[in-house]
């Protein structure tokens, strides 16, 4: 199973290898550059805008343009541009919100659940999403290199009740084409016997487009099973015509709709937060317009439980 942005999936053509790697190369990495090519003053801004943010800005130019430069509150310009609601600290909200540091027998491994490994692939990302539960993890404490993979291969071995492995990071698809090849290769030659599943990460009907389609489109027909996860993010898709678009826009190219996470409460973050309440009053309603099979399991992450937890909807 391999997570991964919308946003990543749109800087790879199918035609040029390299394509991707350009895309990254020329992402906007600071606020004054991103505002600029939007066309839009910080100082007539709604809200005021943090500019030396630790978490530095990251975008690539296909997502920016995606952004409405007459609106301020867009819903993609809100999960990529750093504000100051970022630097006010709330109780309850930390910089590992779900111990993951507690889980890591090795370097480059997370192993939170009974029958599945999550291997810390790249640390790298097409976009820094302001919401990103792992905007202060230690990425250069977990790195996968040298012969920290053949540790962590001989670990999933030795522990027959592990039957997946997850790549996360970062993001996977950043690593080089011949350096993605090799793991997967490797894992594959460890006869898992997993069939493949992309989780792209989309939380709002804007970031689907016909270029995304396609690369879904040939993705399905190398047989790789598509799924969606979203998170719920106030002022961006906490509402239900937003999520019921999404869920349809989502199937139309074939992804289905997975999760929909509540806010991990990473410090940093808390803007975005919704208390249960809302996020169940949303879900039902979505279930009272949606197909079964269109409606994503609204659940939450608790560290030390065996599993991402259901939210109650009773």
């Amino acid at each position: 199973m391999i997570p991964v942005s919308s946003a990543t999936l749109d800087t790879i053509a199918p035609s040029n290898s390299e394509f991707w790697q350009k895309a990254m190369a020329q992402c906007f990495r600071s606020v004054p550059e991103l505002l600029k090519h939007l066309n839009l003053v910080e100082e007539q801004l709604p809200y005021a805008v943090d500019s030396q943010n630790a978490f530095r800005t990251k975008v690539t130019r296909y997502f920016a343009d995606l952004i409405n430069p007459k609106d301020p509150y867009d819903p993609i310009l809100l999960q990529i541009l750093p504000r100051l609601d970022e630097k006010a600290e709330i109780k309850g909200f930390s910089v590992d919100p779900l111990e993951e540091a507690d889980h890591s027998p090795l370097p480059g491994l997370i192993h939170k659940y009974q029958n599945r490994v999550l291997l810390i692939a790249h640390q790298a990302c097409a976009i820094h999403c302001r919401y990103c539960f792992r905007r202060h993890f230690p990425y250069s404490e977990q790195s996968l290199r040298g012969h920290a993979l053949d540790k962590v291969l001989d670990y999933i071995v030795k522990d027959p009740q592990i039957n997946e492995v997850i790549l996360s990071g970062g993001d996977p698809l950043s690593l080089g084409d011949s350096q993605l090849l090799e793991l997967l290769t490797r894992l594959d030659s460890l006869n898992l016997r997993a069939k493949v599943v992309l989780v792209i990460h989309c939380n709002h009907p804007n970031e689907i487009t016909s270029v995304l389609a396609e690369h879904l489109q040939t993705l399905r027909q190398n047989n790789v099973h598509l799924l969606n996860q979203s998170v719920l993010l106030q002022g961006i898709n906490d509402n239900t015509d937003t999520l019921v678009a999404l869920s349809n826009q989502l199937f139309a190219v074939g992804v289905l709709p997975y999760y929909l996470h509540l806010l991990d409460p990473v410090q940093g973050a808390q803007h975005f937060y919704l208390d249960d309440n809302q996020a169940v009053n949303i879900w039902r309603d979505m279930q009272s317009q949606l197909s079964g099979y269109l409606l994503p399991r609204l659940v939450r992450e608790v560290p030390n439980r065996p599993s991402k937890t259901w939210v109650n909807y009773l």
